[in-house]
Formats: C-alpha cells, structure tokens, sequence
C-alpha cells in the first residue's frame, strides 16, 4: 500500500513541474504577428495551440462523418503536443531557417521535447515522443490533419487581424488553396473547403 502511494505522490509531483512550465506558452507571443508590426500579445503560442486543437478536432469529426476512419484521441493529443516544446525555445520565426537550416530547428525542438517529459518517465515520454515524432515527420492522417489545422489556424486569425485594420499578411495566404498536406479522399476534400471558405471570406474585404 505504502509503495503505491510514494509511486502516486512521484508522479504527481512530475506532473506538476511540467504544468507549471507550460505556463510559458499564455505569455509567449507568436513571433510571425510581432515581426510583421502587431503589438505583443496579439496572439500567444497557448491561444494558436488551443486554435489548432479545436480546429483538428472539427476536421476530424468532419472527415469520419463522411465516411472515413480517423482516430480523433491521437488527432487531439498531437494537436496539444505540437507546440510544446516552444515554452523552451520560444517561437521561432520562419526566417531562422535560413540561417540555420530547417533540420537544426527540428532538432532543437526534439530535444527540447525530450527534455520536458523526461519527468514524466521513460514510457510516458516515448509514447509523447512518438506523438510528436509522428507529426515533424507527417507519416500518419492525423498528423497531417494537425498540420492542415495549424495552417488553418493562422489563417483564421490573420484574417481577424485584417478585418482589424491589419496590413502585411498577404504573404500568409499565397498559395493557401494549393498547399498540399498529402492528404487524400475525403479529408483533402474537407481541408481544401475549409482553406476555400477562409480564402473567399478573405477576397470579400477587398
């Protein structure tokens, strides 16, 4: 008995270090809107985690109610881990990447990733691990259904932003009806309506 409460009071205890360290990511600022001329807190890493999540889960709902299988838990848990590391590295703006390449950022969110569940224990962390594996790497439905949301997301909110009186966000909507997830079937047809609706109700400001 006593053995099983100690294991309980540990993993609280892990649990609590790293919920207190996601705090980070409500006071850390989208680095995208700040570079472009918003003012700081117009969007947190929390508020486009929390975006994308509940994005992924409408396209997933959406997607098996057409017929297609989907595992909506592994669509959400991605979702929630994508952005995580970040409450340690910060948000890292697209330039970097050209000046320290794409697979260096990947690697140091990896790590970071790795670092933070680490008190979790070593079966949490590599089932986490693989989760967030799953979506750098885009090999599963869900991992890109994340990934549609998380574009999805930011052209969500930058469209508010340009109803607000926002310039400069052209460059997020280039391409935006062709980008490819390498989704196919029924959810490339969801995700490709979805892009469309924001797109159309982004010409009708013009």
């Amino acid at each position: 008995m006593n053995g099983g409460k100690a294991g309980s009071v540990v993993a609280e205890v892990s649990m609590e270090s790293l919920l207190i360290e996601l705090q980070r990511l409500k006071r850390l600022d989208r680095t995208g809107w700040v570079l472009r001329g918003l003012a700081p807190g117009a969007e947190s890493v929390a508020a486009h985690s929390y975006g994308v999540a509940f994005t992924a889960m409408l396209l997933a709902d959406e997607v098996r109610a057409r017929g297609a299988e989907v595992d909506v838990e592994r669509v959400l848990r991605v979702a929630l881990l994508h952005d995580l590391a970040e409450a340690r590295t910060g948000d890292m703006p697209r330039t970097m990447a050209l000046y320290y390449g794409a697979e260096a950022r990947r690697a140091a969110e990896r790590a970071a990733f790795d670092d933070m569940m680490r008190s979790l224990g070593a079966r949490r962390s590599a089932d986490y691990g693989a989760l967030h594996e799953d979506y750098e790497a885009r090999e599963s439905l869900e991992a890109r259904l994340v990934k549609a949301a998380d574009i999805l997301d930011l052209l969500a909110q930058a469209l508010v932003f340009e109803r607000a009186g926002a310039g400069e966000l052209a460059e997020f909507w280039e391409g935006a009806r062709e980008r490819d997830f390498g989704l196919e079937g029924v959810a490339k047809e969801v995700v490709a309506e979805m892009l469309g609706a924001l797109v159309a109700a982004r010409e009708a400001l013009k």
